[in-house]
């Protein structure tokens, strides 16, 4: 029977907000995730590794792919519920496409990572399809994850290299160091830190892959960022990740060198490298349903996009 571990030991902070058990008579589920199954499946060497996933309303994704060092483009694709392919943008050989996301006009924006001036940055895609890059970011960063607050226009990006979380009006402009600390920074000797982030119940929470960590950032009135706040640092390769419902700050997070889908508060794994998880870099949640980027970053280099189904109720009762 499926249980929980209990909170995560290490520096944590009582953010999370479960729902009450209702009927603690009744038996917990032996799993709370189901029906594990591979959308679409992607050529790594291609450059076809999945990076980052949104859902969009139509319950299509949105699909950010590296792209390779030999050259193959980065693209951003939108996949349908089964498996069709659309590529809605594409950066230059050299570059690296990684967080999108959306707002509620269908506009699109997504991160390009590239050691050219006129190419680093954050980019809009309108429904239309044109793609504009609207703020340029430095090219010795590493813009990741990426999200927005849409009652104040502003979108947030993780710089993955300078420890940074930079902040763009989705109109956009200069780009602002809205964030930079030693939480947010590489680990000794690692080169990746902030790394996906999440605009969530007022706050910006972002993950640090190479420190283990889980974030959380409230925002102040006037836009600042108030006091880290550490959720987790039992998180060992963590990615980007999703949260349960709208207003749950249960966490889906994706732990790539483990290949592993584990669930904060608390800490439990809840997807293995048995369910086919291969690198996984993303998650995306939508109603009950699970959706997982596998990067196939090791051999043999499965890359895939994975939809699973989600005991909703069970994840969020506390007695389970």
């Amino acid at each position: 029977m499926w249980k929980r571990s209990g909170h995560a030991a290490v520096a944590t902070v009582a953010v999370v907000a479960l729902t009450a058990c209702t009927g603690s008579e009744q038996a917990c589920p032996d799993t709370v995730v189901s029906n594990v199954g591979t959308v679409a499946s992607f050529d790594f060497a291609a450059g076809e590794a999945p990076e980052n996933v949104t859902v969009n309303p139509d319950g299509s994704l949105t699909v950010s792919m590296l792209g390779s060092p030999a050259g193959e483009r980065p693209v951003l694709l939108r996949i349908g519920q089964n498996g069709e392919r659309e590529q809605l943008a594409a950066g230059q050989s050299g570059d690296t496409i990684t967080g999108n996301t959306r707002d509620g006009d269908g506009i699109r924006y997504y991160n390009v990572a590239s050691a050219a001036a006129d190419r680093a940055g954050v980019w809009h895609l309108t429904p239309a399809g044109t793609a504009r890059r609207i703020a340029g970011l430095p090219t010795d960063g590493l813009a990741n994850g990426l999200a927005i607050d849409p009652s104040r226009g502003t979108l947030y990006a993780a710089d993955s290299r300078r420890g940074t979380i930079w902040t763009v009006t989705s109109a956009g402009g200069e780009a602002t160091a809205w964030l930079t600390d030693p939480a947010l920074a590489p680990g000794p000797s690692a080169s990746l830190g902030a790394n996906g982030l999440r605009f969530h119940n007022g706050a910006v929470w972002v993950s640090n892959f190479s420190r283990g960590t889980l974030l959380r950032i409230p925002i102040a009135d006037s836009g600042a960022a108030e006091r880290i706040q550490v959720v987790s640092s039992e998180l060992d390769g963590i990615d980007d990740f999703s949260f349960l419902t709208g207003t749950s700050d249960v966490a889906i997070v994706a732990l790539n060198t483990s290949h592993r889908i584990a669930v904060v508060y608390p800490n439990d794994t809840i997807l293995t490298a048995s369910d086919g998880l291969a690198s996984p870099t993303s998650t995306a949640v939508r109603d009950e349903q699970l959706y997982i980027t596998d990067g196939g970053l090791v051999a043999p280099h499965d890359a895939k996009l994975q939809r699973a189904t989600l005991d909703v109720a069970a994840l969020l009762d506390d007695s389970c």
